[in-house]
């Protein structure tokens, strides 16, 4: 079933917090928050008593990645609308204004019904987290039948919430710095990472390759490639 502009909206709108991580995601490593997506039943209005549904995951976020306007309108699955607000983008800042992409892994893991209502359930849990001492763990209000869209928004607050962080740990690592060629020295590090990865069998060629196509640095790094097939 397409779902509407409305009920996206309306989904946004009735999506709450209840309990964000204690820290924020960490700039170097990949971070896993264990999270717990609550939700009235669909059916709640047919039925008696109170009911909440609860979604178990993990969502792993990667380390941050600076990134700038024309690296990204190199990605695969940006539309004609994403790439003019990046050529909007470039215009204002520059084609080499840094800035952070956040990736993102959801890992659902169970859904159950329990008799209670959501506040009880959220107020149990909470508990639970406080007697476990996870500083990893999140508690979503959602809806029922696009909880998907209640996770993205808590997806986008926790990297609200993380980006002034990240941003000024890589800065204090010089890893915001741009070279002549303006590409900064972060991009300069995974350019290297992955080479090493390459030869040693652990990435595909195509994976370095697309990465120095989205900097426009294979001319660059055209002869120490194709050394790669030589050995």
């Amino acid at each position: 079933m397409e779902v509407g502009d409305e009920q996206i909206r309306y989904a946004m709108q009735n999506t709450a917090v209840l309990r964000l991580p204690s820290q924020s995601l960490a700039t170097f490593g990949t971070t896993n928050v264990d999270y717990y997506l609550l939700t009235r039943p669909v059916y709640a209005e047919m039925v008696e008593g109170r009911e909440t549904v609860i979604r178990e995951g993990k969502v792993s976020a990667r380390r941050p990645q600076i990134v700038t306007p024309s690296y990204l309108t190199r990605l695969e699955g940006f539309g004609d609308n994403a790439r003019k607000y990046l050529e909007l983008v470039m215009h204002e800042y520059g084609p080499h204004a840094p800035g952070l992409l956040y990736t993102y892994k959801n890992e659902p893991k169970e859904t159950s019904i329990v008799s209670d209502g959501l506040a009880v359930v959220a107020g149990r849990l909470n508990d639970r987290i406080d007697r476990e001492g996870n500083r990893l763990a999140a508690i979503i209000q959602g809806v029922d039948e696009l909880w998907d869209v209640s996770l993205l928004k808590f997806i986008s607050e926790l990297t609200e919430g993380s980006l002034r962080n990240n941003l000024a740990e890589l800065g204090s690592r010089g890893l915001l710095d741009e070279d002549e060629a303006g590409i900064t020295r972060d991009a300069r590090y995974r350019i290297e990472l992955l080479f090493q990865q390459v030869a040693n069998g652990e990435r595909e060629p195509s994976e370095l390759k697309k990465e120095l196509d989205r900097w426009d640095l294979f001319p660059e790094y055209e002869d120490r490639f194709f050394k790669l097939f030589r050995r």
